[in-house]
């Protein structure tokens, strides 16, 4: 036995060896010549738009130079991407952008930022051209924008509009013993109405139809614009599934050819007049967006805007590309307030909420820097609930139209086992020196006392929370509550009702801070910068990833991802301002 413990030890240690050999020589490669490989960019060239690897907007940086070369974080975000499609219209060396078979996991809200850059790169007389095997509706909706669109011929397009699915646990809680006790403040605030009914509440109905048809609304203007289809038409397509084959997307103007690869690459040959028989130049937006984030001139201008990312659910901690942490969050915040030269602060908010004690702290942060320079807010797929939050008392807040926000309440979750441990046979007591002494028990049922105490809690924030959206919308705190209620609310509808100030995007917003700030040039500078060990980090490494793709190999992508949704309702600890629901648009 103490053999074979001395091989597998030997074995181990020549493996992690090995691979801190490779990463050494990796690290010496990259300080010492990674940075000078030049990205070159021929003539007559073409930009491929594959988004397969964006997912934030933020790819995010770290403090130490050494934990972001170990990190595989996305290397890239979508405010990269839309500063290369902007640098390519001035561009004389790209004569267009090919959308080539794009699959990604952008948002709604991304998607339209995306759109808008595009829309102002054709202003240029360049093309953008589109193709696809298949269509989903989001992808569609991208691709809608391109001045020729090409679909395979057995490809599938997809056109029917938005629904959405929950599914409710009532029965199942009864029959396995398994309790979720739940208290919430909001009508509207349906993250937890799963646990509490066997369908959903006339309320939910409301609000969850409201939103998907004003987010509808939005894709089919936008597309309605682009393909000179009026918006009934598309509703008639969608109705009768009329453009469910190529053919018949085709005959509804929904593409333009239905015709196989190569012959899309053809056509592209034809717009740059190359020969049939040779390759055009193409160049991945990855690179290109590479190159003009190295080469990006204004670094003679001193005044700057701050731009802080807020990526994800918002949690304590340091927090990191894909989570929101009071550490960073704040931090951000103290070093943008302190920099005499940053003038204005944009913060870029993409979160459906969650820990409001958090959420609260970076409010407070926000206040505070408030009172020595502008903060306008910027909303990108989601800012909701704690997202809300954190945005309320900004200078001036945009929201794009298919934004998802709003969602203004609060709800705790505690899981009881109670009659499931009875039925095992499990039986539980506890001993205290005072009334109060002991913590919740799963295995106990929740007693009065304690249920009074939490919801005095939950009470507590939401007030709180609905106070600190009167103050910065400047409305009562009776307005704020009568659209508060944990409801959602699309862009659009936030507007009418007072929630945001104008519809627009990240430009939009740093336009804005510049006019409050009074200054005319400026260059941008990205928040937050990281604090991560070597400890944090080599979790994420190839070696330590076999579970996560084990699972994702067994389960199947929809399974692993509810497996992930069940492990972060285990994480949100304390009172939660949390969205009622996540939306997955296809």
């Amino acid at each position: 036995m103490r053999f074979l413990g001395n091989v597998l030890a030997t074995i181990i240690g020549l493996f992690i060896f090995l691979m801190l050999f490779i990463f050494g020589i990796a690290i010496i490669s990259t300080i010492f010549g990674g940075d000078t490989v030049e990205i070159s960019i021929k003539n007559n060239s073409v930009i491929e738009l594959n988004l397969e690897h964006i997912k934030n907007d933020y790819a995010g940086k770290y403090k130490d130079p050494w934990i972001s070369f170990l990190s595989d974080g996305e290397k890239l975000g979508v405010s990269d991407i839309i500063n290369a499609i902007d640098a390519a219209k001035s561009d004389s060396d790209i004569k267009g952008i090919s959308i080539l078979n794009d699959g990604s996991d952008l948002g709604m809200a991304q998607r339209k930022a995306l759109r808008d850059a595009l829309e102002n790169f054709k202003k240029s007389g360049k093309f953008v051209m589109a193709y696809a095997n298949s269509y989903s509706q989001k992808e569609y909706y991208l691709n809608s924008v391109a001045n020729t669109i090409y679909l395979n011929p057995v490809g599938d397009f997809d056109f029917k509009g938005l629904s959405a699915e929950i599914m409710f646990f009532k029965d199942l809680q009864e029959k396995t013993g398994v309790k979720m006790e739940v208290i919430r403040h909001g009508k509207y605030k349906s993250a937890v109405e799963p646990f509490l009914e066997n369908k959903m509440s006339d309320a939910n109905r409301e609000q969850t139809l409201a939103l998907l048809n004003s987010i509808w609304s939005s894709i089919t203007t936008d597309i309605s614009k682009s393909r000179n289809i009026s918006i009934a038409k598309l509703n008639e397509i969608a109705n009768g599934l009329l453009a469910r084959s190529p053919e018949m997307a085709k005959a509804e103007n929904l593409v333009d050819v239905v015709a196989y690869e190569d012959e899309y690459h053809d056509a592209i040959r034809k717009a740059l007049k190359v020969d049939k028989d040779k390759d055009y130049n193409k160049l991945s937006i990855l690179d290109y967006a590479r190159k003009v984030a190295t080469t990006s001139g204004q670094f003679e201008v001193k005044n700057k805007i701050a731009i802080i990312y807020a990526q994800g659910v918002i949690m304590s901690g340091e927090g990191d590309v894909n989570k929101i942490g009071e550490g960073s969050m704040r931090r951000s915040l103290i070093e943008a307030r302190k920099d005499t030269n940053v003038k204005a602060i944009v913060l870029r908010i993409d979160s459906p909420g969650g820990n409001a004690l958090t959420s609260d702290l970076i409010w407070r942060e926000i206040e505070i820097t408030k009172k020595t320079k502008p903060v306008v807010v910027s909303m990108g797929n989601y800012a909701a609930s704690g997202g809300y939050y954190i945005a309320c008392n900004a200078n001036t807040i945009f929201a794009e139209n298919n934004t998802i926000t709003g969602s203004i309440g609060v709800f705790g979750v505690l899981p009881n086992f109670t009659q499931l441990a009875t039925k095992i046979g499990i039986h539980t007591e506890q001993v205290k020196t005072n009334e109060n002494a002991a913590e919740y028990s799963p295995f106990l049922p929740m007693d009065d006392k304690f249920k009074a105490v939490t919801t005095e809690s939950v009470e507590q924030v939401y007030n709180i929370f609905v106070s600190h959206v009167a103050k910065g919308r400047k409305m009562s705190f009776a307005q704020v509550d009568s659209i508060a209620q944990g409801r959602v609310w699309s862009g659009s509808q936030a507007l009418k009702i007072g929630l945001v100030d104008k519809i627009g995007g990240l430009d939009a917003a740093l336009k804005e801070a510049a006019n409050l700030a009074k200054i005319n040039s400026y260059k941008t500078q990205n928040f937050p910068e990281f604090k991560k060990n070597i400890n944090d980090i080599l979790e994420n490494l190839p070696f330590a990833k076999s579970k996560e793709t084990f699972l994702k190999e067994e389960l199947g992508d929809e399974n692993f991802r509810i497996l992930n949704q069940i492990k972060k309702i285990q994480s949100q600890r304390g009172v939660q301002a949390m969205m009622p629901f996540e939306i997955n648009i296809q």
